[in-house]
């Protein structure tokens, strides 16, 4: 009997498992799709928090899995509650609740103090809590493909507090590559199904997690990268790099503070300005890093984006360097000699932030260039927003002109960079002219854009003339200068054919624009007003695909023949004889002495 007892058992408990139901999550799209809609796109981590505590809250509600509305009674996630998919989700969006608010006290402007670090430590640890029962509850009642990645999800979260405390850098490595290889093999059978999306973000993942493997190898020695080289490790976009992205900010503060010990000197057209402040000598030491990594990177190896965004963060260190040179102005004192030295650097980055500036509006000028030809889901440049940017560079290049200028004792850098300024306003004028002329021309305005291609034609010649009869001669800047001057000629060309065209045609256009005029509206549309078809019962609306106004009625009212009284012209008038009416007129009565005079 015990035996059949037990066989009965072991059969009901098999029937258990197998009309258990099992969940389907597709944990990495449904995260991808969360953190891109709702702020992590820009980094915004309190927005996501947010979301994910207004996520709970309907979960919560919808289970009908609330704490009690009196006193708090917690209620716990097991295997046995698990009766629907949204239990699953319920664990998820607690654990990226948690990681999200890590990630906001770690984006502090001056960065998380020690309080606010153990603050952050302890929601990544709850991260990592909530993310190992997630995995847990996914291998009881999630398919396999849901239990691979809430563990490759749970190793992720567990490598993240790991790289945070800087310690068990092994155990760290060991948690990604765990990740790494869930996600493999999530890829790889996604490959027998033909799931082409999903597998493109686990490849996207991967690449993710790659700068994080590195960094910990490096930090166990098992790696001969150095901490310059790292900066190009990490240049993959993505939410699960900006942990490390912040790790690697710190070592290479670190890293510069420590190289900038041995930085004395700014050098700058020939002077030499002493440089006392440390945090001074790191955000130059920052920007010449920056300024570095772009000439190197320059010949088409780095996308216009990036190039921009290395320009946004060279102005930052330069900024900054500024910010502490005007700070110790401030407290210098009585010192002259202080008070010149941080007088004389400040000017010298300013002059340096000058040139960045305009070699980044230079840069923007050749993005918006290669974007006026029409292009498929591009959007065109008008020649409005290039003549914008040449107004840019023409103030850019006048007030670097204006800060060398100042300078009382003039070094030979200083006198040729002078004089580059001065080439480079003249073509900058030139290029603004011929895209004035452009917006003229395409508003069909013959007469202002063909005047415009003249002037600029001849602006473009004196470019040239000054720049063959400068020192150095950059041909590349000769050629399009001429490129320039050539299309200045072919378009005014152009302009004025256009002019005469348009002159021999504008009588005809308007003879036959005058031959449609009548005043008794008989030029008007054939579809008439709701008010003069009252009684047909047709809509005045119209289609609500059209953006067309409703036809109501015509406001003005349209002009209409009327009849005129008839015009009298009296004729006979000079023809008739009319009697004499002396007689009857009153005669003067005059005097004996009148009549002498007759």
């Amino acid at each position: 009997m015990a035996t059949e007892k037990t066989d009965v058992s072991s059969m009901e408990l098999d029937d258990q498992i197998t009309t258990d139901p099992k969940f389907s999550i597709n944990v990495l799209q449904l995260l991808k799709s969360a953190q891109m809609q709702h702020g992590l796109r820009f980094g915004d981590y309190t927005r996501y928090r947010r979301y994910c505590t207004a996520r709970l809250r309907r979960l919560y509600k919808s289970l009908k899995f609330t704490h009690g509305r009196g006193k708090y009674a917690k209620k716990s996630v097991t295997a046995s509650t698990v009766t629907e998919v949204r239990f699953l989700h319920l664990v998820l969006y607690t654990a990226e609740r948690a990681w999200s608010h890590a990630m906001e006290k770690r984006q502090l402007p001056d960065g998380p103090n020690a309080r606010q670090r153990s603050y952050l430590i302890g929601r990544l640890r709850k991260a990592v809590k909530w993310a190992t029962l997630f995995a847990e509850l996914c291998a009881i009642k999630g398919d396999s493909r849901t239990s691979l990645e809430a563990e490759a999800y749970a190793s992720f979260m567990k490598g993240n507090l790991l790289f945070e405390q800087d310690q068990n850098w092994d155990i760290a490595l060991k948690s990604f590559k765990s990740a790494r290889q869930a996600i493999l093999f999530t890829k790889r059978e996604l490959g027998k199904y033909g799931d082409l999306d999903n597998q493109v973000l686990c490849r996207e993942r991967v690449e993710e997690l790659e700068p994080s493997i590195r960094y910990c190898l490096h930090k166990i020695g098992e790696s001969n990268l150095q901490a310059s080289e790292l900066v190009h490790i990490g240049e993959i976009e993505g939410p699960a790099l900006d942990l490390f992205k912040a790790k690697l900010e710190a070592v290479m503060t670190e890293a510069r503070t420590q190289q900038a010990a041995s930085m004395t000197e700014f050098h700058w057209l020939g002077h030499r300005f002493p440089i006392s402040n440390a945090k001074t000598r790191v955000s130059i030491l920052k920007a010449q890093e920056l300024e570095k990594e772009l000439n190197e990177r320059m010949e088409g190896a780095l996308p216009a984006e990036k190039r921009l965004a290395v320009f946004d963060k060279i102005f930052t260190a330069y900024n900054e360097a500024r910010g502490s040179i005007r700070s110790d102005l401030a407290t210098a004192g009585s010192s002259e000699n202080i008070k010149d030295d941080l007088s004389g650097l400040d000017k010298a980055i300013g002059a340096v932030l000058l040139q960045r500036t305009i070699e980044r509006n230079q840069l923007l000028v050749s993005i918006a260039k290669s974007k006026l030809s029409k292009a498929q889901n591009e959007k065109v440049t008008k020649p409005e927003e290039l003549v914008r940017l040449f107004d840019l560079l023409l103030q850019n290049t006048s007030d670097l002109s204006d800060l060398l200028s100042s300078g009382r004792d003039r070094k030979e850098e200083e006198v040729a960079l002078i004089e580059e300024c001065e080439i480079k306003e003249l073509i900058f004028r030139a290029e603004r002219c011929f895209f004035l002329a452009k917006s003229y021309s395409s508003a069909g305005k013959r007469t202002e854009a063909y005047s415009l291609f003249s002037f600029a034609r001849s602006l473009a010649e004196n470019a040239l003339k000054k720049l063959r009869s400068a020192t150095s001669r950059d041909q590349v800047t000769i050629k399009e200068l001429e490129t320039l001057y050539n299309n200045c000629r072919s378009n005014s060309c152009i302009e004025h054919a256009m002019g005469i065209m348009e002159h021999e045609k504008a009588p005809e256009d308007l003879s036959k624009k005058i031959s449609t005029v009548s005043i008794s509206g008989t030029d008007r549309k054939a579809e008439k007003f709701l008010i003069e078809k009252l009684d047909s019962y047709e809509s005045a609306v119209g289609d609500s695909s059209t953006k067309v106004a409703p036809r109501i009625a015509a406001y003005q009212p349209s002009f209409q023949a009327i009849a005129r009284s008839p015009i009298v012209l009296d004729l006979a008038y000079n023809s008739i004889d009319f009697p004499s009416i002396d007689n009857r007129m009153k005669q003067d009565k005059k005097g004996f002495i009148s009549r002498l005079w007759r």
